[in-house]
């Protein structure tokens, strides 16, 4: 069984056109319910996290106070006490330590057997007591750490977070005996936005919802052509889509990581076929092609990057009162099973109206011809053709397009 909750990056526009907010590195969470004995006992309840990283940040730190569940068919609105508080983590979690099937537990609790409409995630206003990856005291309940010489901090700012809590719109039923095993899937890397003017880093979650009976695993290590363990690859699973009715589904991402220090990845997927496709910078992207069949592990996955034989940088600059989406693809690109196309990097754009624009940080590609597609809410799909990037030069693409 899968669900989708919001929708997952793949998926943003259509996401962004029901009118609901952004959250982007994939993090999961992982609710684990054991249930046992008779009808209307109480069941084990336990929250993980995990997370798919992002090379963009050295950390991503959130605050979580407490899990809170409701009963389907209990009306908020009228009632606010239909939202039961289950767990009180206290907790404040690096989200890029989370990577390649790392979690963090968040207590356990007994929770009544009966079905349940939602979850959310209450975020705090006080960090705890623990060091950040810098060895210092948390600045702040909810930030991040710019992968850059200076360790920048910046504080993130989550929208409706510390109020109602990350909601979950998804369905659960608590058995008197079985178990129910979830994981949640957030985007960690494109969760985090930079918010135009106002120099604002906010927080915005997308996530999707996966059974762990069915899942399968994929691993594997990423090396360069000398045998050299790669760390920090971006390691991704996509689906092609030939002639889509919606550009942007053309390549839907199901899930990514990224290799840790001895070059390893772990991806956790749906069953299906993909195309599992490794990226970094100053190298060639790689792919080839995995079917994944539910409950099983498959090890050996593993990729030789190339160092790409010339670079350049392509920038993404967003005008107006809009945030966009930019996915850069790379067409056409053979996997092992004929021409299909890839993304090889994505960034998200926000820009406020008071100024002449926000743009990325320059994202190094190798040389040559690309796509980029445009999300952005509210707008019809945008294409950028035939975007060439030459040697040490940066190529710019500003979204909407000049008449």
């Amino acid at each position: 069984m899968q669900v989708n909750v919001f929708r997952e990056d793949s998926n943003v526009k259509k996401w962004f056109d029901t009118g609901k907010l952004l959250l982007a590195p994939f993090l999961t969470v992982m609710l684990l319910v054991s249930c046992g004995g008779g009808s209307g006992d109480p069941s084990n309840f336990r929250v993980q996290l995990t997370d798919a990283a992002t090379d963009l940040y050295q950390a991503i730190y959130v605050t979580i106070v407490e899990v809170q569940v409701i009963k389907k068919g209990c009306d908020e609105d009228a009632d606010a006490s239909c939202w039961e508080s289950v767990l009180y983590p206290q907790k404040t979690v690096n989200l890029l330590e989370l990577v390649n099937g790392v979690r963090e537990d968040l207590g356990e609790t007994a929770l009544a057997a009966g079905d349940y409409g939602q979850m959310r995630l209450i975020l705090g206003t006080e960090p705890d007591d623990s060091q950040n990856i810098l060895g210092q005291d948390h600045p702040s309940p909810n930030y991040l750490i710019k992968n850059d010489t200076f360790d920048t901090i910046e504080e993130l700012k989550v929208p409706s977070g510390l109020q109602t809590g990350i909601k979950i719109i998804h369905g659960f039923t608590i058995e008197p005996s079985g178990f129910t095993d979830l994981i949640l899937d957030f985007d960690a890397g494109r969760s985090v936005v930079q918010a135009g003017k106002s120099g604002k880093w906010l927080l915005k979650p997308v996530i999707k919802v996966l059974e762990t009976v069915t899942y399968a695993a994929v691993s594997g290590a990423v090396q360069d052509n000398g045998n050299t363990p790669i760390e920090g690859a971006l390691i991704s699973a996509q689906v092609y889509t030939a002639s889509p009715a919606d550009p942007w589904d053309e390549v839907a991402v199901a899930g990514g990581t990224v290799s840790d220090v001895l070059g390893s990845y772990t991806l956790h997927l749906e069953p299906g076929t993909y195309n599992i496709v490794a990226t970094m910078a100053g190298y060639s992207p790689q792919c080839q092609v995995v079917e994944a069949i539910d409950s099983i592990d498959y090890t050996g996955e593993d990729f030789t990057l190339l160092p790409a034989a010339t670079s350049g940088t392509l920038t993404a600059t967003v005008t107006g009162d809009r945030v966009a989406v930019f996915s850069i693809r790379k067409k056409p690109f053979n996997c092992g099973s004929g021409e299909v196309t890839i993304e090889v990097a994505s960034v998200t754009v926000s820009n406020e109206s008071n100024g002449s624009g926000t743009s990325s940080d320059p994202v190094l590609l190798e040389t040559g011809i690309y796509e980029v597609v445009v999300a952005s809410e509210g707008a019809e799909t945008y294409i950028f053709e035939n975007i060439e990037v030459t040697v040490d030069m940066d190529t710019g693409v500003v979204y909407p397009p000049t008449p």
